[in-house]
């Protein structure tokens, strides 16, 4: 314990075997452990969830599955599995595996974002901020940084278009882990090779995961006594603006509810908020305008605390974003400084005075929720901050209850379904 700093940066050593055979009734799964050879070392993952747990790498090299006349993913796919030590352009202080499932959820995440340049930054396999747009991956990156440059600290950016001057000047005047694209313009590595511990990884497939989500891939899931589930992966249903389902439902007395049908803009971003909601912990929502979100709940126990949360995040992250813009502090920075000058107190109080105003920059969001709302306190809580637009799967028995409250706001609330859940575990 002489050095706690240096478990951290230390490859731990595993034993695990080099093949790995999975048997599913009369077919079989091969599956080779990654290594790769860094400085004239080989070297597999540094270590798993904690510095504690040796840990490995498995590709899919052979087999393929037929089983209930699913399309499921072979070899013929791997993206982050199949990380080579040529693709692997800096190492940094070498990848674990939360490094590597960031960058998987971030590809999860892209599959269901293809027509424009997208960006993803994650923390903790859960994103803290995601984009697209028409302007151009740095544009993209932008945007999903600033939705939550707090949680940005220290994160995965992950792109699926070429990574740009412009947005690698945005990595190199921040601190991330990784750095994940397709392809790397001419001089944009030399920038961000100035971050020594980077970790810079070239994947060409993140500019073809177009044709994912018409596939689905096994989905094991250990549990603590040895014993296995496996299942289909999710596969998003709702892959274009039709795709969603008008809002309608029968009140106990038989009368018949619809809620408005979102415009063009909202549905847009409706969709672009369910896309980033497959790669989202459930319980879940996100709030989400113009292509980029807003704020994201995830992890809570009832529906109603995910919204809570959200809203305090977009608060929380909006006077941050106020006050680092204008004088380069951050919120906390702001509130300590407070407790003892005057001055930093009135634009404490003046910070909170806008971020009010502006109800954390919700005003006129979209809403998306991985499950249906069991009561209506959830959109109540979310239309009162603004929100103009909501998704969500449906099926609850207060369906009706929850269309009812969208109408009753002014102006209506738009409200479709999904027609599935999105939870993630």
């Amino acid at each position: 314990m002489a050095d706690l700093k240096s478990m951290y940066s230390t490859v731990s050593k595993d034993g695990f075997p080099q093949t790995m055979t999975l048997t599913l009734g009369d077919e079989t799964l091969v599956f080779e452990k990654r290594n790769w050879t860094i400085d004239g070392e080989e070297k597999g993952l540094r270590y798993g969830e904690n510095p504690d747990q040796p840990a490995a790498l498995y590709a899919l090299t052979q087999g393929s599955l037929t089983c209930g006349g699913i399309a499921w993913r072979g070899p013929e796919h791997g993206i982050i599995s199949r990380l080579s030590e040529v693709q692997m352009i800096q190492a940094g202080k070498h990848p674990g595996k939360t490094n590597l499932t960031d960058v998987d959820n971030g590809a999860n995440i892209l599959q269901y974002l293809t027509e424009r340049p997208a960006a993803v930054i994650l923390k903790h396999n859960n994103p803290c901020g995601a984009a697209w747009s028409k302007e151009g991956v740095a544009s993209a990156l932008d945007r999903a940084f600033w939705s939550d440059r707090i949680a940005a600290f220290g994160g995965a950016v992950v792109v699926n278009r070429p990574f740009t001057r412009e947005a690698a000047e945005i990595v190199a005047a921040n601190y991330f882990e990784v750095v994940a694209a397709p392809a790397f313009e001419e001089g944009v590595v030399e920038i961000l090779k100035s971050r020594k511990n980077l970790r810079i990884m070239e994947l060409p497939a993140l500019a073809a995961l177009q044709d994912l989500p018409q596939s689905a891939f096994l989905d094991i899931k250990s549990l603590s006594d040895g014993g296995l589930i496996v299942q289909k992966s999710f596969v998003n249903r709702i892959l274009t603006d039709a795709d969603f389902i008008p809002a309608a439902a029968s009140t106990r007395e038989g009368l018949e509810v619809t809620a408005r049908k979102p415009d063009k803009d909202e549905l847009a971003d409706l969709r672009f908020a369910w896309a980033v909601e497959a790669g989202v912990t459930s319980n879940s929502v996100i709030f989400a305008r113009d292509g980029a979100t807003l704020a994201i709940g995830t992890g809570e126990q009832d529906r109603v605390g995910c919204v809570e949360l959200a809203v305090h995040k977009a608060y929380t992250k909006y006077a941050d974003s106020l006050i680092f813009k204008e004088k380069g502090l951050s919120l906390y920075e702001l509130k300590q400084k407070a407790l003892s000058d005057t001055g930093m107190k009135d634009l404490l109080d003046d910070i909170e005075i806008r971020t009010r105003e502006a109800r954390g920059g919700l005003t006129g969001s979209r809403l998306v929720s991985d499950g249906f709302f069991p009561f209506r306190d959830g959109v109540d809580a979310a239309m009162a901050q603004g929100v103009s637009a909501i998704a969500q799967p449906g099926g609850s028995l207060r369906d009706a209850e929850v269309i009812m409250a969208c109408n009753e706001m002014q102006p209506q609330v738009a409200m479709v379904f999904t027609g599935q859940r999105s939870f993630k575990h």
